[in-house]
């Protein structure tokens, strides 16, 4: 017993300066992660193939594609992305169009949610990396019944035209809604990291059961993901120049809101003075 604990205890030690060397330089560290998880797929593609394969069998496929809930629970990620997303811009709105009131969330919030959303899964994973990387998904490798050969992480190919497998939007969207957590006050982030991190963890775990990518697609986008996140955390937040806190924000969103005030009252007065011509064309004496 004595020996484990003595394990355990030279264990932490080791680990905590690594850890506060992570927590000091997360950017060089997630960076890191990304290059040493694409060396290794490199070297090692039969894990790839491996991983795939747990969920594979020659006479049914990847037959969690046709399980009614696993489908039903591979669109909840993508809903919560566009609830998200969809709050962020009314806030903003909710701002411009009445900006005497004080806005409802601190708004880099709403900011630094739409930021990363459009950079990270919007345009590195789908626009960037998706539709030009052309690495067929499991389904199309021969090794699974398909017609095309696997091909490695980060080599550009013409075997898939668009929305192809790497990396995952799935993991991409998974990675941004756990990356939330960082701007959640610090009595909920704890819970909200309990919810979110396990449901992005199945969700890109069912899109490799799916057969729709591979576990390096999931790892690698989940590590682009994070870098995104962290960089701009670090712009908005840790970083920010003054005409992005909070105060002028919220200053610059007001004198926006009142003049587009303005525009809505002389443009709504021409439309009342107009439809009350209109309408006196056709009235009788």
């Amino acid at each position: 017993m004595d020996e484990r604990k003595d394990y355990w205890q030279k264990l932490e030690a080791l680990m905590r300066p690594a850890w506060g060397w992570v927590v000091a330089n997360p950017v060089k560290a997630i960076a890191a992660y990304v290059a040493l998880v694409s060396l290794f797929f490199v070297v090692f593609p039969a894990v790839d193939l491996w991983a795939s394969g747990l969920f594979y069998s020659p006479d049914q496929g990847f037959s969690a594609q046709g399980d009614p809930f696993l489908r039903r629970f591979r669109h909840l990620g993508p809903h919560l992305v566009k609830i998200i997303a969809v709050v962020c811009v009314l806030v903003l709105l909710a701002k411009l169009l009445l900006p005497g009131r004080r806005p409802l969330v601190p708004l880099r919030t709403p900011v630094f949610l739409l930021t990363t959303l459009i950079l990270g899964p919007g345009i590195l994973v789908n626009m960037v990396l998706k539709n030009n990387w052309g690495r067929p998904r499991p389904v199309m490798v021969d090794v699974f019944g398909g017609d095309m050969p696997y091909q490695p992480v980060w080599l550009p190919t013409n075997w898939c035209d668009t929305n192809c497998s790497f990396v995952s939007g799935e993991a991409s969207a998974g990675m941004w809604l756990i990356g939330a957590a960082l701007i959640a006050p610090l009595a909920w982030r704890w819970a909200i990291l309990a919810f979110l991190l396990p449901l992005g963890l199945l969700l890109s775990l069912n899109r490799i059961a799916f057969g729709g990518h591979f576990l390096s697609d999931t790892l690698i986008s989940w590590g682009l993901t994070l870098l995104v996140i962290v960089l701009v955390h670090r712009f908005l937040f840790v970083q920010a120049p003054r005409w992005l806190h909070d105060t002028h924000l919220d200053e610059w969103l007001t004198r926006k809101g009142r003049i587009l005030q303005v525009i809505i009252n002389r443009n709504g007065a021409r439309l009342v003075a107009r439809l009350r011509r209109f309408l006196g064309m056709f009235s009788t004496h």
